[in-house]
């Protein structure tokens, strides 16, 4: 068959698809309540928008189900045109952002499954059969297609994205949240109505992506996925992949408090409290002599750890994060914690440290500097001060947070 043969069967099935996607294509001004619902923000998709409403077309046409397709739309050329000639219902948010056009769109969706995705035709969107699968026979309230498990074609990611960004944001995701998903920034899903409605979405830029799953991984919801073909982009690349990334990190951090605060004081206070005590039990280990500057940097990393560890405290009370702080000492203080008691502790060390620093400075005042005790034993008493000081200022604050929460 030549290569113009073949072109003309291709066009020929896909209008036999078109013909029959119509007969089950939920328009603006029917009746009939959808069963299925496709999502696509657009900004400016001319290029790709008919091809994946066509192919969107070809899925319905298998599935055989009542679909409505929603282009949540802030172009500036023809795409809600082109969109509406197919009989996609075209909605406007009224805010910017990717992730908004997303949530306006969901708001507007009234099937029982919804599937989303980007109308660049890069996703192929004759897979939503295989996706939606899962989630029909209750394998999954989510399924993803999976890029990376799947056939990435020439052109369609750059390599920093396919080998590090990508793989990157997916390990943190599944470290921070558990998510264990190969592809976690596919933008290609279904899921269930009802598994939406538990998601707490609020992001409106990229980082929706993340969020998603994030949500998806607090309320226990199970992920499925399927390996896709990722195809390259038609029309203008909108994604800044620093800025943009930067945007997922940020976001995945700020919502897990204990990766962001609670184990990196851990390790602070840890190390500084083993620098300190091998400072003053004066140790020497393989000629290496632990003395008093070993016990400054033990002294200023066991401050800044519990510093921090106190920023994990506060966010517990202040913040609303994805990943709340699961530590046992947080969640007992959060639980239980009172002023008086926070203040006293901390007024009870900053005064036993005062206390010894008053007697060297005694010592020093009437016997004169051969007196005064080792400088190791000073530099602990005024990390004492130091934390104790610390303490019961927090303690003041914590209280403020909880009392405005």
């Amino acid at each position: 068959m030549t290569i113009q043969a073949n072109q003309a069967n291709q066009a020929d099935q896909q209008g036999i698809a078109a013909k029959t996607a119509d007969e089950f294509l939920v328009t603006p001004e029917s009746e009939v309540t959808p069963v299925l619902s496709v999502v696509m923000p657009t900004l400016n998709e001319e290029k790709g928008i008919v091809e994946c409403i066509d192919w969107i077309k070809t899925a319905i046409s298998e599935l055989r189900v009542p679909t409505e397709i929603i282009v949540s739309d802030s172009s500036t050329d023809a795409t809600p045109e082109l969109a509406r000639e197919r009989g996609a219902t075209v909605v406007t948010p009224d805010e910017p952002g990717y992730g908004y056009a997303y949530r306006y769109a969901f708001g507007k969706a009234r099937g029982e499954y919804i599937a989303m995705g980007d109308a660049d035709t890069t996703y192929d969107f004759k897979m939503i059969p295989q996706l939606l699968e899962p989630v029909q026979n209750g394998d999954a309230d989510i399924c993803m297609g999976s890029r990376l498990e799947g056939e990435i074609r020439d052109g369609s990611m750059p390599p920093l994205h396919k080998y590090v960004g990508n793989p990157l944001l997916t390990r943190f995701l599944n470290t921070f949240y558990g998510a264990g998903v190969s592809d976690a920034h596919s933008g290609f899903r279904v899921f269930t109505k009802d598994a939406l409605e538990t998601l707490e979405l609020e992001t409106t830029g990229m980082e929706f992506a993340s969020e998603m799953i994030m949500e998806a991984g607090a309320n226990d919801l199970t992920i499925e996925e399927v390996p896709i073909i990722y195809h390259e982009r038609e029309g203008e690349e909108t994604l800044d992949s620093f800025s943009d990334g930067w945007r997922h990190v940020r976001f995945m951090l700020v919502n897990a408090p204990d990766y962001l605060f609670s184990y990196p004081a851990l390790l602070l206070v840890s190390v500084g409290a083993v620098l300190m005590s091998l400072s003053i039990a004066q140790l020497s280990i393989g000629g290496v002599n632990f003395g008093i500057q070993t016990m400054v940097g033990g002294s200023l990393l066991a401050i800044v750890g519990y510093q921090v560890w106190t920023l994990a405290l506060f966010s517990s009370i202040a913040a609303n994060p994805i990943n709340k702080p699961d530590g046992v000492l947080v969640g007992m203080i959060r639980e239980q914690f009172q002023l008086e008691h926070g203040a006293s502790i901390g007024i009870l060390a900053a005064a036993v440290g005062i206390l010894y620093l008053g007697g060297v400075f005694g010592q020093w005042l009437f016997a004169g500097e051969a007196a005064l005790p080792s400088a190791t034993a000073t530099l602990l008493a005024s990390t004492v001060v130091v934390l104790g000081l610390q303490t019961v200022f927090g303690s003041f604050f914590m209280s403020m947070l909880a009392d405005s929460s």
